[in-house]
């Protein structure tokens, strides 16, 4: 069978409103998917197998900072900063930092251990990776889920459509259309082997992994 193509449409959430119900509706909609996919239990794993234990943990794409929290409980000690466009979320406890702005823009001027995102790369485009790629080579580790490009995740995407709101219904299959097989992700990010220890690895529900440590 021959693998899908990857391609880049819009996500409706990406264009509404922090306050728009729709959108606050499909943010519950991700912490239920990101719960059955295990992406964030699996990014703390990660993390609290690193040695030694980062110091610094900086995540992109952080959205409403769920992952910066669980992260925060796990590994108490470390400094924990979110990125994203919007706002700092009222909720995050006082020890999580938080910049808002474009990553892109800040991740130069920023110096930690590990950077993480949880189905955040999917939305770029191949050379926008590539130039990602270029400010990411200053971590001692990275860490990333994304979907996995591939039909059963697509042929599952469809079966909780019942319960989901109609923004999730649109972008589930959209982000997984947008993700990625084994390999692009290491060719994209410019994670030559000779530099990195690359693992990576795809579960059938639909999660892409990838950490890659500097050697």
């Amino acid at each position: 069978m021959r693998a899908l193509n990857r391609v880049i449409v819009p996500e409706l959430l990406d264009s509404l409103s922090p306050t728009d119900p729709r959108a606050i509706r499909s943010r519950k909609d991700l912490s239920w998917i990101d719960f059955f996919l295990g992406n964030s239990r699996w990014v703390v794993r990660q993390l609290e197998r690193q040695n030694p234990a980062p110091a610094r943990i900086l995540e992109i794409g952080a959205g409403e900072g769920a992952l910066c929290r669980k992260i925060n409980a796990s590994l108490p000690c470390a400094t924990v900063t979110g990125l994203d466009l919007v706002g700092r979320p009222g909720h995050l406890p006082a020890a999580i930092h938080w910049r808002s702005g474009d990553f892109f823009e800040t991740l130069p001027h920023f110096e930690a251990d590990v950077c993480v995102g949880s189905l955040i790369l999917h939305h770029f485009s191949d050379g926008t990776l590539r130039k990602l790629g270029t400010r990411l080579h200053s971590f001692r580790t990275i860490a990333f889920c994304e979907p996995f490009r591939s039909r059963l995740p697509l042929v599952l995407s469809a079966l909780p459509s019942l319960f989901m709101g109609e923004v999730t219904r649109h972008d589930m299959p959209v982000s997984i259309r947008a993700g990625f097989r084994l390999g692009e992700l290491p060719a994209l990010l410019g994670l030559d082997s000779k530099n990195w220890d690359l693992s990576e690895s795809c579960h059938w529900r639909g999660s892409l992994r990838l950490i890659a440590s500097r050697l």
